[in-house]
């Protein structure tokens, strides 16, 4: 790096006001990756019975954007190491208005289920990017006060989400389409904002960019992702598909290792997992993903067909769980930025949210709305205190260089472990209803739809076959979170060895002007930076 690259991205330090512009165009495109999820939870049993779908393709529309997510965050990752920050984000914006007006027309599950991807892909630079620029304008013990308004922000859009999902389908004149339409003016309003508000510094390189490792990188996440989604579903778990997808993702994976360390850019930087902090928030990332995804995207449909309520009440239900990771984590980011000190509340929410976790899967369909509303209020503190804590733990540690790498695989494991949580949980949920139908009407829970291949309509369903499937429902979710409560437990544990450090004062532009400058000084060699264990 020259010394005139060094001037040209040297930035001065931004005043409160000029923080909260810049995240005005961050937290509407925030707003929209979360909608894209959360908008689609109470409309999906309807969506899936009006577009003559199963059980696999309930999953498979989670799960596709969750998989298109995860394979992509890497790369847009590595790219905002290279590249202007803000056109990405602008560009990761525009591929989730595409697939948002291709969802809302979908005839047919296959479509919707593309459609799906291409907002997975977007979503995945959102969820990227966003973590990424906070970083880089405001240093980390800063950090924690703005990452409790992104909290809010991810509140809001998580009780709004479902709940206008839930009111657009039970009313005629709109529709479960519009479900998907909605989020389009919050993107394009996203997409101004960011060109208005936000101000970065493009650092001028000569970069290459490691296509090889991208494919294989993608392409064995997507093999693995695949074989979770489809096995014990579409073939059996001892297959030849099993052998073929699982043997043929690790190939491509330990491929992708060769490449990576070997090319001078890599899509996700080896060294970077000698750095302590960064291995164990990856780890507990993984299995948060697992436990928090994996677990809480089939409570939807256990509102819906278990405890019997219409697609709006259940958007009301999931409210306890999202207020209690709103307080949490506004109240936590608060005090960390008073008094630098953020370890205690990893450890604190590792407890909570196996504790929620362990509590959650003693429910039935039976069990009463205010038992529930604590069991989600629980979890919800606990997630609250731990996911995004774990985020600026690791970008704390790293250097400004390397921040959108590490930010992207953090990111980037919390995903994968989220979707094969919900592809791996997903197939419990369907074998464990199709068990309990059998014992309870023989061949004839076919016939019911309580098998693995039909989600059931329960306004068709008569009062004593649709007393039967709540109760399977109820039984099936509840295992769910008990599957769930050990990988939180694994998560606590990951947590408990990460070392405190003091947070840094200053941001992630100021620190890289200032990794520039030292470079200059040794020689106009860019320095490698040394990772702290």
């Amino acid at each position: 790096m020259t010394a005139t690259e060094a001037s040209d991205q040297a930035p001065t330090s931004m005043n409160n006001r000029q923080i909260l512009q810049a995240m005005s165009g961050l937290m509407a495109g925030m707003f929209v990756a979360i909608l894209a999820g959360t908008v689609v939870a109470n409309a999906l049993p309807r969506i899936i019975a009006d577009l003559g779908g199963s059980q696999s393709a309930y999953t498979w529309v989670v799960t596709s954007e969750l998989l298109a997510m995860t394979a992509t965050v890497p790369l847009w990752g590595k790219l905002s190491d290279l590249y202007n920050k803000k056109l990405l984000l602008q560009l990761s914006l525009g591929m989730f208005v595409v697939g948002s007006l291709l969802a809302g027309f979908s005839q047919g599950i296959e479509l919707l289920i593309f459609s799906r991807v291409m907002q997975g892909i977007g979503a995945g630079g959102l969820t990227a990017l966003a973590q990424v620029v906070m970083a880089a304008v405001i240093p980390p013990r800063r950090l924690g006060k703005y990452a409790g308004m992104f909290g809010a922000v991810f509140a809001v859009g998580t009780v709004a989400g479902p709940l206008v999902g839930g009111v657009m389908v039970d009313t005629s004149w709109l529709g479960w389409r519009w479900c998907f339409f909605i989020g389009v003016p919050f993107a394009l309003l996203a997409i101004v904002l960011l060109q208005r508000t936000l101000r970065l510094p493009t650092v001028r390189r000569d970069v290459k960019i490691d296509y090889l490792g991208a494919f294989l990188i993608v392409a064995g996440v997507s093999a693995i992702l695949i074989w979770t989604s489809l096995a014990g579903n579409q073939f059996d778990w001892a297959s030849w598909q099993t052998a073929a997808l699982t043997g043929g993702g690790v190939l491509l994976l330990v491929a992708a290792v060769a490449v990576e360390a070997r090319v001078p850019e890599p899509i996700i930087p080896l060294d970077i997992f000698r750095n302590r902090t960064v291995t164990l928030t990856t780890i507990a990332s993984l299995l948060v993903g697992v436990a928090m995804f994996g677990g809480t995207v089939f409570l939807s449909q256990y509102f819906q067909i278990a405890l019997g309520k219409s697609p709006t009440v259940a958007g009301l239900m999931g409210l306890p769980m999202i207020l209690g990771l709103l307080v949490a984590s506004t109240i936590a980011g608060q005090i960390i930025s008073a008094t630098g000190k953020w370890k205690i509340y990893l450890v604190a929410g590792g407890i909570i949210m196996t504790a929620g976790l362990a509590l959650l899967a003693t429910i039935d369909a039976n069990t009463g709305f205010g038992l529930l509303s604590l069991y989600m209020a629980i979890l919800g503190i606990g997630v609250g205190l731990l996911m995004q804590n774990l985020v600026l733990a690791a970008q704390n540690d790293v250097p400004a260089s390397e921040l959108g790498a590490a930010t992207s695989v953090l990111s980037f494991f919390r995903s994968m472990g989220g979707t094969i949580g919900t592809s791996v949980l997903g197939a419990i949920l369907a074998n464990r209803v199709a068990s309990e139908m059998a014992n309870s009407l023989g061949t004839e829970g076919e016939a019911a739809g309580g098998s693995s291949h039909a989600v059931p309509d329960m306004t068709k369903l008569p009062a004593p076959m649709r007393e039967i499937v709540e109760n399977a429902y109820g039984l099936a979710t509840a295992e769910l979170f008990l599957v769930a409560t050990p990988f939180a437990a694994l998560a606590l544990l990951a947590v408990v060895f990460i070392k405190e450090k003091p947070l840094k004062t200053t941001s992630g532009m100021e620190r890289l002007a200032e990794e520039a400058k030292q470079a200059v000084a040794d020689g106009d060699k860019p320095s490698s930076p040394t990772p702290v264990s």
